[in-house]
This record gives structure tokens, sequence and C-alpha cells, in this order.
């Protein structure tokens, strides 16, 4: 069969040409969306007078038989058909005939598939949300447990102050939260409909607009037609938003594999989530971390390809935006597995608070308690505590022993102003909860913070 635009030729394409110019093996992805588009549009067309009721009905059950077809499997794609919107149109002709043939007035595939894409996107942009939000929940329901917990917190991954466990997973909810915030911004931003807006600059034909926006779930139309249908800043926004989410992802991923290594041991990955050695018996790989981290890169690779695809088009439409889906797709599927897998690992994990424990106690994590005891109770300037402090750490490390521990003679020695009230500030536990400023890591203020984020995930 001729194509649909063949009009124009005398010679038909090369079979070279159909396999290299043709997208529908993958953008056949938007079948739900495309049949969805034309309902409207044909309706919308019979509104206006331009099909008449009989024509609009045939349509509508021909595209539904369409889609009855295509989730049956019986279906068939051909690469001769270039894309989804020519080969659904072209299946829906062979059913019902002249009506069929109808169905593209005032419309240009231009306008269509920005319809059908964005509208996909955005509907990821709710899925990819309510995916975050469970990881959330179930990384809340760890936290829940360890409000208490010591783990040494890190600065240059060298051991720094001592902090909860809870604190330091309430920094990765604040993370996934801005995810969500970005994500939801975008939906919003992108909810306008492209259709109507014709190959470029409109139609002539009576359309409204407004009435096929509601039809498919947007606020509002597109101000510029040019603009819109060569825009697909909402799939660099989505390729945006889920790199950002996957390099969080990725910075959890990191800790989790150290914290299940032998040197840290703070967390076993259950078996449901870990695989062995081909040669090496006793081993117990973290897996899904390292997958984790390695898939950020891939969805990285999207984003900046499709930011290189559009940095020279002049308008309005241009083929080469037909690279713009695949990328999308794939990060898309990477984004929903990863949240699925990482939440299910977090689940099953094993938490060792006496491993994170007892790791407080290597590296002098309460210093800054010293100091800032004497300045307080010592008045003494902060950089001369500073230095006092630092004579005390080397003096732990002659003793092989560290600041939370050492006995109060030697910081008698090191400064006589130092009374022995001093081992109430040294100790671990006080210095956590010492930090009770907005945002802190001591229990009560943690506490604040999860139930800020438990009020969020209701909400």
């Amino acid at each position: 069969m001729d194509k649909m635009w063949s009009g124009r030729f005398s010679a038909s394409a090369s079979s070279l040409l159909d396999q290299f110019n043709a997208s529908i093996m993958y953008d056949r992805k938007l079948y739900r969306e495309d049949i969805e588009g034309s309902i409207a549009h044909a309706t919308m067309l019979t509104k206006q007078g331009i099909l008449n009721a009989e024509e609009l009905r045939q349509i509508t059950d021909g595209l539904n038989q369409v889609m009855s077809e295509i989730e049956s499997g019986e279906f068939e794609w051909k690469i001769s058909d270039e894309d989804l919107h020519m080969g659904i149109e072209k299946r829906l002709t062979a059913l019902i005939g002249d009506a069929g043939k109808k169905l593209h007035t005032a419309r240009s595939r231009n306008d269509q598939v920005a319809v059908d894409f964005r509208r996909f996107v955005i509907r990821k942009n709710s899925e990819i949300v309510d995916a975050l939000k469970l990881l959330m929940k179930e990384i809340v329901v760890v936290a829940d447990k360890h409000t208490q917990t010591l783990i040494p917190g890190m600065t240059h991954l060298q051991h720094a102050q001592p902090i909860n466990f809870a604190f330091h997973l309430g920094a990765y909810l604040s993370m996934f939260k801005r995810d969500i915030e970005r994500f939801e911004s975008s939906a919003i931003r992108n909810n306008v409909s492209p259709l109507g807006c014709a190959a470029l600059a409109g139609t002539p034909h009576a359309v409204d607009r407004d009435m096929t926006a509601e039809l498919l779930g947007f606020d509002s139309v597109s101000v510029n037609c040019l603009d819109t249908v060569s825009d697909r800043d909402f799939a660099l926004e989505i390729l945006f938003n889920i790199s950002t989410m996957m390099m969080h992802i990725s910075r959890l991923s990191e800790e989790l594999v150290m914290w299940s290594s032998y040197e840290f041991g703070f967390v076993e990955l259950s078996d449901e989530y870990s695989t062995g050695s081909s040669i090496m018996p006793q081993k117990k790989n973290p897996d899904v971390p390292e997958l984790l981290r390695g898939k950020t890169g891939r969805v990285y690779g999207s984003l900046m390809g499709l930011l290189t695809v559009m940095k020279g088009l002049p308008l309005a439409y241009n083929k080469d935006t037909q690279e713009d889906k695949e990328g999308v797709f794939d990060s898309v599927e990477t984004a929903e597995i990863s949240l699925e897998i990482l939440k299910e690992a977090i689940k099953t994990m094993e938490v060792k608070p006496q491993n994170m424990e007892s790791a407080c106690a290597i590296g002098h994590l309460s210093a800054t308690d010293l100091a800032d005891y004497l300045v307080e109770k010592c008045d003494i300037p902060f950089r001369e505590a500073h230095f006092i402090t630092g004579r005390a750490v080397a003096k732990g490390e002659e003793l092989n022993t560290d600041l939370s521990k050492m006995e109060f003679k030697y910081l008698k020695e090191i400064d006589e102003r130092i009374n022995e009230d001093v081992m109430e500030y040294l100790g671990l536990r006080h210095s956590m909860n010492a930090r009770t400023s907005a945002g802190g890591t001591a229990t009560a203020r943690t506490l604040e913070q999860l139930e800020y984020f438990k009020n969020y995930l209701k909400g």
C-alpha cells in the first residue's frame, strides 16, 4: 500500500529508508494516548460540525477495536507504516472505510505526537511520584526504629560527629521529597494541550482546542503553535528529574554498598536482593545497590542525548525529534524498577545497631563537644579551644584511646581549666543529643523530622 504522504512522490521509498525512518517499533508504547487523543479529536470535530454523529460512532468503535487488538497482541505492527499514528489510522480505515480517512482533518502528526508524548510523560510523572512516596514510607518505617541508634556522621568519609541512624535516613527523605516536588512542578508546568496546533501554524478549520484539552485532562491549551509542535522541554524535564532522583538513589546505594561490607558491617542485605560469586563461595555481593549506581549513568546519557538533539534545531518540527522517545522510555522504565527494588532492599535489610555504635568510638567523634565545653564552661575563645582540643586528640592517638573514653587526668594535664564535668560532654550519646538546633540530630529533633515526613506522606 502507498504511504499516506506519497502523493507528492513518483518513486517508492527504499526499504533501507523505511528501516531508518521508522519509529513504530518503539513509539507504539504510546498507543493508548494516541487512541484517546484521536477519540477526543473526533468528538470535537463532531461538535464543530466537521464530522457527523454516525462518523463519530464508527471512528470511536473502530478505535476501540484497534485498542483491543493491540492489547490482545493481534495487531500487526509494520515498519512500512513508519509510526504508530499511521499504523493505527491504516487499521482504522481498513475497519470502517472512508470515515477513518476523515479523522486526520485539522490535525498533523506534529501535534498528534506532541499530544501523545506529553500525556505519556505527565502520566509517568505521577506514577514515579507514587513510587517515590512508597519508597519514602519504607525508609520512615526503618528510621522509626533507630532514632537513638548511634552511627558515625561523616565528612570527607572521615568520622566527624555522632548522629542517629534515623537522622541519617532523614537526609534521603529530604532528597526524595525534593524529587517529588520537581516531578509535580513539571507536570503542572507542562500540562498544556498541543492538539489543534496542526503542523506548526494552527488550522483554518473551526476547531475547539479548549474542548479537546478538557477531554484529555490538560489544564489549558498551549499559547504559540510554532513553539508547541517543536517543544520537548517536558521530555527534558522528566529526564532531568529522573537523573536527579537517580543521583540521590546512587548516593544511598553507595552507602548501602559500604555499610554492607565487612569493614563497616552496619547492615546486611537480604539473600533475596544479593548475589554470590562464581568462584568464591563465601561472597555475598550487594548487586542491587551496585546496579542502581550503574543505571544512574544510563539515565544521564539519555538526558545528554536529548539535550544534544535539541540544541541546534530551527523552528518548527524536525525529524531529529523522533530521537526523543527511546531515551525517555528507557529512563522511565529504569526509574520504575529502581524505585521498586530499592524499596524492597531497604524493607528486607537487617540493621546492626551494635556495629554502628561501636564505630562511633573510633575517630574522636566528640572532639567538637570538647571545644564547645571549653567555650561554654571555661570561657575560652573558640580558636584557642580548637587548639586545645587538637592537643587532646593527639594525646588520644598517643594512648590509642578515643576521646570519648579518655581518662579525665589526661585532659587535665592538657589544660588546667578543664573540670571533671567534661566527661559528660564527651559521651557519644550526649554529643548526639546536644545538637538540638532546628534540623539537628538530637533524638527529639529527629522525631520532629520524621513526623514532618509522615504528615507530608499522608497529605
